[in-house]
């Protein structure tokens, strides 16, 4: 990994799945894995694309019952192009011999170069040079360029170039069981002797997708198109001379029915295909627009870090970039890299919009937007369980009704189990959470005053309303749910799943009912007014919440937060045994399982639970969190809390490391940057074991980069300004970013050797506050100021 490069040298079949998944290119719209053109998906390869927010639903045969999964849907192919020689066999790297396999992933301009040398049976060789966009300027075009040259011989040259429509998806080998095939009604046309198109559509939700892909060459050639197999084909045949290049362009537009202002997707596709311009003018707006999504994300970090940061951050643009602000989708868990997951929307945007509330804040609100429109489908959720208010699901897709699957495969034992994670119900508080951190940043009252408050609204009425008082302890109770600790979701022999009084539900659970009584109060009366009344909001209702607020069980035991009632009650696993025994042990869920026990039995977590608060929560705010509630939390107890849990968690989860991480540099500084290290190389090393391959982990990469922005900062918007109390890292001593700060753009903030220097662009608006520990100082628009910042 060089500073802008990531480069590959070399051909590996083990390491093909990895390799495209980080090779990917998207433009937030959508996005194809870095695939090798000449090669159709099996074992080895598989060349997917897909839309943001195209899902369909299949049902399956599983284990003896009838399972429904909604996925996001892999598009017909648009990559393929092959090429072969006079011998009629088509060159591939898995059947022919390759002298040279290079490839380059330019994070700077958004290309993928690919270099490769082939032989072919009768040992005439071919260098064949690759140039692949996914537009980032026009988010419906993508294009790939392909020189050979031969060498050392004369003869035929045959190049084939196709929409393939046959795809499946098949990307996890673990789903293999699952109704796979989205797309029906394949046809495909030729509208001009270059150009071909394919229409086609998704079974069930019955998303109309148009393709059209133009093929040109810079030297004469016979062309033949062919329709069949639910194939668009079009082949070009030259006479190629020893040592002479031919260089073929193929442009492709993609368009599907959930578009705005179009009239059918396949029109729109031939329409935007035939007028695009030539490959360099289209390469040369392509890689503008990459310049200035670099400008407004601009990272410096000199050390080994900062190019994998970068890598991350080049990652998170390509899913979420300014056009996602015009689509109506969340977060995919995976990215658009891959179908791990089925494409579906987790909380892991709690770990994306913090970094992009100070980036980009319209795509931030566009995301939240689409938690909104399923507000009334999260509020029927709540009516059916009957709970009050809204019950976001754990895995939302399409129209936000719960995706979680009710069967999960262990890979390990070959069997179907339960699966009780759509019990995680702190979603809803991560969407509050996200919802209150976009509104400071950006200042968006609007949003706030509107969507933003029937959101909170709504969660936090959830909350009063399943919250249970217990007479005995004097408190109420959050009983039946799942934390963020995704290995325990029951008790031990219990008959029905779920647990009581999680810690991080139930102080997350206080939170949003404290912060949506204080934005209650704070709202315009004839908003708070109109509010109430259309909602029904009675005084007494509000008088539930501030005393549910305070009286929200939290369990204790040995001195240290309870992850949940009866936690400290659980058996002690033997660590060293386990770890002896079979090396890497993050999945110790599927371990245990597959020995016929369960981890529901043991103190062992898979990822970062009750340390989530400190992750969220500032040390202060955490403070008066507990306070709040009844307990005092001081820094003898969270460290004591820091050091039970990290003894046992397996960090089966990336974002387990990205976690302890964070709360490691305010709590035990040495240790650190173990954790930050790995959640740096989680991806690019697919520290996981092949998880990568099914695409990548959009949330631990963004979390990374909030880490240098957030993190290692103590950043934190409110009361109208930049609050700072930076924690030292001697492996992240200097480090540099731009932000973008209620309407200032490009504010630049540089830490290094116990300084803070902070410069805010010319402009009209107001100057900024920032607030260290000591003080207090304002910098106007054009200004810059140095700060000593306080001893640690």
């Amino acid at each position: 990994m060089r500073e802008w490069t990531l480069e590959y040298e070399g051909y590996d079949p083990a390491e093909e799945r990895l390799r495209e998944s980080l090779c990917t290119l998207g433009n937030g719209y959508f996005a194809t894995r870095g695939a090798a053109p000449e090669c159709a998906a099996d074992a080895v390869h598989y060349p997917g694309t897909y839309a943001a927010g195209c899902y369909n639903r299949l049902t399956s045969d599983v284990a003896g019952r009838r399972v429904e999964n909604e996925d996001m849907v892999n598009l017909p192919n648009w990559l393929r192009l092959r090429f072969r020689t006079d011998t009629g066999t088509w060159l591939s790297p898995d059947t022919h011999k390759l002298l040279d396999h290079r490839q380059s992933l330019d994070l700077r301009t958004g290309t993928l170069e690919r270099v490769v040398r082939y032989e072919d049976d009768d040992g005439r060789r071919l260098a064949v040079r690759q140039l692949r966009v996914v537009h980032m300027a026009d988010p419906h075009l993508a294009l790939l360029r392909t020189q050979v040259t031969a060498e050392g011989w004369s003869g035929r040259l045959e190049v084939e170039s196709a929409l393939d429509g046959t795809v499946t998806n098949t990307g996890v080998e673990r789903y293999h069981a699952l109704a796979h095939r989205h797309l029906t009604h394949v046809r495909t046309g030729s509208p001009a002797p270059d150009t071909v198109w394919m229409r086609c559509r998704t079974s069930t939700s019955d998303i109309r997708i148009g393709l059209a892909a133009r093929t040109v060459a810079d030297a004469q050639a016979e062309t033949v198109l062919s329709h069949e197999n639910a194939c668009a084909v079009q082949v070009l045949r030259f006479s190629l001379a020893d040592g002479c290049t031919v260089t073929v362009d193929k442009t492709v537009a993609l368009h599907t029915s959930r578009d705005p202002a179009i009239s059918d997707p396949l029109h729109a596709a031939v329409d935007r295909v035939r007028r695009a311009a030539g490959f360099e003018t289209l390469l040369d707006s392509h890689r503008s627009a990459w310049q200035r999504l670099w400008r407004n994300a601009e990272l410096e970090v000199p050390t080994s870090a900062g190019p994998v940061l970068r890598l991350h951050l080049f990652h998170v643009l390509q899913t979420l970039s300014p056009h996602t602000a015009d689509l109506d989708v969340g977060v995919p868990a995976r990215g658009l890299h891959g179908e791990a997951y089925r494409g579906h929307v987790f909380w892991d945007e709690l770990f994306v919009l913090p970094y992009l509330n100070l980036h980009f804040p319209e795509v931030s609100r566009a995301l939240l937007t689409y938690r909104h429109r399923r507000l009334e489908q999260a509020r029927s959720a709540a009516r059916d369980a009957g709970h009050t208010g809204a019950m976001y699901p754990w895995q939302s897709g399409s129209d936000g009704r719960e995706e979680t699957q009710r069967l999960h495969l262990n890979p390990r034992s070959g069997r179907w189990l339960p699966d009780h994670s759509r019990l995680q119900h702190h979603v809803g508080s991560a969407i509050a959470y996200n919802v209150l951190q976009y509104c400071e940043a950006s200042g968006d009252t609007e949003f706030l005053h509107t969507k933003g408050i029937e959101m909170l609204l709504q969660v936090a009425r959830f909350w009063a309303g399943i919250a249970e008082f217990d007479q005995t302890l004097g408190r109420y109770r959050i009983r039946g749910v799942v934390g963020p600790d995704e290995y325990h979701d029951a008790y031990p022999g219990a008959r029905d799943p779920g647990l009581d009084d999680n810690a991080y539900t139930n102080v997350t659970a206080a939170w949003v009912l404290t912060r949506t009584l204080d934005v209650l109060r704070g709202l315009p009366e004839p908003v708070r007014r109109d509010l109430c009344e259309t909602t029904r909001l009675e005084p007494a209702e509000l008088d539930l919440w501030e005393d549910v607020s305070r009286r929200l069980q939290v369990p204790f035991h040995a001195g240290v937060i309870s992850q949940f009632e009866g936690y400290g009650d659980l058996a002690e696993l033997d660590w060293r045994a386990y770890r002896d025994r079979y090396g890497d042990i993050r999945r110790l869920d599927r371990i245990l399982e597959a020995e016929g026990d369960t981890v529901n039995r043991y103190q062992a977590s898979k990822q970062a639970d009750v340390l989530m608060l400190g992750y969220l929560f500032s040390p202060a705010e955490l403070t008066g969190l507990f306070r709040r509630l009844g307990h005092e939390l001081d820094d003898t107890v969270w460290r004591r809390t820091v050091d039970h849990y990290l003894r046992r968690t397996s960090h089966g989860s990336t974002l387990s490391s990205l976690v302890h991480g964070w709360v490691l540099a305010r709590a035990r500084r040495a240790e650190a940057w173990t954790y930050v290290h790995e959640a740096l190389a989680g991806d690019i090393a697919d520290l996981q074991g092949g998880t990568t391959g099914e695409g990548v982990h959009l949330g631990a990469m963004a979390g990374t980069l909030d880490l240098v922005q957030r993190g290692l900062t103590g950043l934190e918007t409110r009361d109208g300004a930049l609050w700072f109390d930076p924690v030292p890292l001697p492996e992240l001593s200097e480090y540099g970013f731009a932000l973008r700060y209620r309407g200032h753009r490009g504010v630049r903030l540089r830490l290094s050797a116990g300084q803070m220097r902070v410069s805010v662009p010319a402009s009209d608006h107001d100057p900024i506050g920032i607030a260290l520990a000591d003080r207090t100082v304002s910098v106007a628009p054009g200004e810059s100021c140095t700060l000593t910042l306080p001893a640690r």
